[in-house]
């Protein structure tokens, strides 16, 4: 290729646009009206796709069955119920028939370990939701160490980002009074950590001009028990286009260290640590390179992850590596005095993160997306690894470790081998708990990791689930699925929900390990990043072309499901090769990627796809924005978009205005939005039910029905 600058190339770009894209550029949308999340004439428009969808899907003759076998797995008593240890007792959150909302439980780890099941229950959330009239969804629980007898707890209002945070007393079992000084966080996009029992290091929204571009808290303030939020003193007010600034607090046996992570964007961090400073509270920040990703605190060290090649002093770490750096050195401004690398990266794999406990990390690793366990202790000089010996190639995951102890949890799992639960003592032999009782029948069933070759010659790997006797006659459904962003790295899990129903249905499942995801480290991700997004399409369809080569499936047959990143991996697979397909399942996607940084939480994102307000970088985004690539000129496949009105992440706009633009062009579509939900579109397991259904029974119809 001839080294022509890459100005030039953008210059060029900008000019060969089609006209459909031009004209996006002049901000000439006729249904920005549908981004209007509460709008009435928006909620008109759902309210008739919603009809028409429901009526050709809900009234499939599979659906109910469909349905109800997904809700009965999601309700089943005989679940793992995973559980954090706290300091020698397990909590647990349980949802079942008869608690839609949830319950909160702890027990001790005695008896979680001997699967004794002796729960005491902490708080109903659904008796909360009835008795104060309030849609509460949990999101969550933060409790003060070393007790864990008062709890932050998070509450959304059908399920969004955005929470309210109260202060909850365990023992009690009832939540802190304000007239007593309990804390409480009106709704808001927030984050809180505990400082100390009456001190709370809180980023919300304080009012005008305190939040970010994004949508997120601008400001980190000290929060003090008994004095008014509003007045509680500001130790970072951050530009407005930093991402994040999320407080953080470690309290551990060997200290306390609390502070603030803040994302300049997705990917990079820099992190504030709360110092006295002649009497007063100040954050000092640390002298560390942008391109980290903090995963703790391990004594007088922060423990990370490098993103970036880090040259400090004699040391060059390469990205993707885990290191150690003592406290007082990054804060003294000489990093390199006490750099120690943990662990490096491999060149078939990655560090997919760390588990700290009292005495020792737990370091999770893929090898050629299977999952490898170790063991690592701090030695003189270094650091010391052994491996965990686990059952088979598949997934493991630290479902929970304890900074007061080295009590440890592991599941194990793959798709076709249920979840096994596992506790870890102080040494490195697991020792059985629990498993899951087998969801589906697995006789006949096989799992086989192949790759692909991208249009750049790159090797791409995908699991394939199928069906033994799955003749190469291009005859058999196939649904796959991909995502490929933000570094997320898709592994081997046990099938649930759509995938297991799909499979009971005779189709063969597959998942594409594609660039912009995180199974090989941060060079994997990087590769697609910005202007090089269509490296991660062209590997997407690099798979599905291999899937079609091989004979098991064709066109007419092969389907498609992503969701949110993945979403937008549907739009610019429908638009770039929608001969390739038969249905393809959109869910709470990214598809105007000229306005998507406008839109909610997308600003955030500017790392990942750039800056459509850039004219260099919007020639590359509107090469491959799914909502203004569409062309009345192409045959597309029939697509079913579905999305939430509670989406606070990313706004249900997209979807909205995708369908209804297709839909005036004539091209098959359905389209339904859950009110409820936020980002997962689905509040609660029968929703979760509802929607899994849904999926099938419109796949069922493209890619099975003759």
């Amino acid at each position: 290729m001839n080294p022509v600058p890459f100005c030039i190339i953008v210059i060029i770009a900008v000019l060969s646009l089609p006209d459909r894209a031009a004209a996006q550029t002049a901000n000439e949308d006729p249904y920005l009206w549908l981004e209007q999340v509460e709008g009435e004439r928006a909620l008109e428009w759902v309210e008739s796709r919603n009809r028409e969808s429901l009526a050709r899907l809900q009234r499939d003759d599979r659906f109910a069955d469909l349905e109800s076998r997904a809700l009965d797995d999601y309700n089943a008593q005989d679940k793992i119920p995973y559980g954090a240890v706290l300091g020698g007792t397990v909590h647990n959150f349980w949802q079942d028939t008869d608690n839609v909302r949830g319950l909160w439980r702890v027990t001790s780890l005695e008896s979680y370990a001997a699967a004794r099941d002796d729960w005491r229950v902490v708080l109903d959330l659904d008796r909360l939701a009835a008795e104060e009239q309030e849609d509460w969804v949990y999101k969550g629980r933060d409790c003060l160490a070393p007790q864990f007898n008062r709890c932050l707890i998070r509450l959304s209002r059908g399920g969004g980002d955005a929470v309210v945070i109260r202060e909850f007393d365990v023992a009690q079992r009832r939540f802190v009074p304000l007239a007593a000084g309990g804390f409480h966080s009106p709704e808001s996009k927030q984050w809180a950590a505990w400082v100390d029992a009456d001190t709370l290091l809180i980023a919300t929204d304080f009012g005008d001009r305190t939040m970010n571009d994004s949508g997120y808290p601008r400001q980190v303030r000290l929060w003090r028990r008994g004095t008014p939020l509003s007045q509680a003193p500001t130790l970072l007010n951050a530009d407005p286009r930093v991402a994040f600034n999320i407080p953080f607090a470690s309290h551990r046996p060997d200290g306390v260290l609390a502070g603030v992570q803040q994302g300049p964007d997705f990917f990079t961090q820099v992190i504030h640590l709360l110092r006295d400073q002649g009497g007063q509270p100040r954050l000092a920040r640390l002298d560390l390179p942008l391109g980290i990703d903090m995963q703790g605190v391990f004594g007088d060290r922060i423990i990370l992850l490098t993103r970036k090649e880090w040259r400090a002093g004699d040391h060059r770490i390469a990205a993707g590596s885990l290191v150690a750096v003592d406290v007082d050195d990054a804060l003294a401004g000489t990093p390199e005095r006490s750099l120690s690398l943990i662990q490096a990266p491999s060149a078939q794999g990655a560090i997919q993160g760390v588990s700290i406990g009292r005495d020792r990390l737990l370091v999770n690793t893929l090898h050629q997306v299977s999952s490898r366990l170790l063991e690592v202790r701090p030695v003189r000089g270094g650091w010391r690894s052994a491996p965990i010996d686990l059952p088979d190639p598949g997934s493991a995951s630290v479902v929970s470790s304890d900074d007061w102890s080295d009590s440890v949890l592991v599941n194990f799992d793959s798709f076709l081998q249920p979840s096994t639960l596992y506790a870890l003592g102080t040494g490195r032999n697991l020792q059985f708990i629990r498993d899951l009782p087998a969801r589906f029948d697995a006789d006949g069933l096989v799992t086989e990791q192949h790759f692909a070759t991208s249009a750049d010659g790159t090797r791409v790997p995908y699991f394939l689930i199928r069906h033994s006797k799955a003749r190469a006659n291009g005859a058999t459904p196939t649904l796959l699925y991909g995502y490929g962003g933000f570094e997320v790295a898709l592994t081997p899990g046990y099938l649930s929900g759509v995938d297991r129903l799909w499979l009971e249905q005779g189709g063969a499942y597959a998942v594409a390990n594609i660039r912009g995801g995180g199974e090989f480290g941060p060079a994997w991700h990087q590769a697609a990043l910005k202007e090089n997004r269509q490296r991660a399409y062209d590997d997407f369809i690099a798979v599905a072309e291999h899937l079609i080569a091989s004979g098991l499936t064709s066109p007419r047959h092969l389907g498609i499901r992503g969701g949110s990143n993945g979403g937008l991996l549907m739009g610019a697979m429908l638009t770039q090769r929608p001969d390739l397909f038969n249905a393809i399942i959109c869910a709470v996607p990214l598809l105007d990627m000229l306005r998507y940084h406008k839109l909610l939480a997308g600003a955030s994102w500017m790392a990942e796809y750039g800056n459509p307000d850039d004219p260099l970088e919007r020639a590359f985004i509107s090469r491959y924005s799914p909502y203004q690539n569409l062309d009345l000129a192409h045959d597309y496949p029939e697509v079913f978009f579905y999305t939430s009105t509670r989406d606070d992440r990313v706004h249900p706009g997209h979807a909205r205005k995708m369908a209804a633009r297709m839909q005036a062009m004539g091209k098959p579509i359905l389209y339904y939005e859950n009110t409820k939900g936020g980002h997962s579109a689905a509040a609660d397991l029968r929703q979760r039910a509802f929607m899994d259904a849904l999926q099938v029974a419109y796949a069922l119809q493209k890619l099975s029905d003759r």
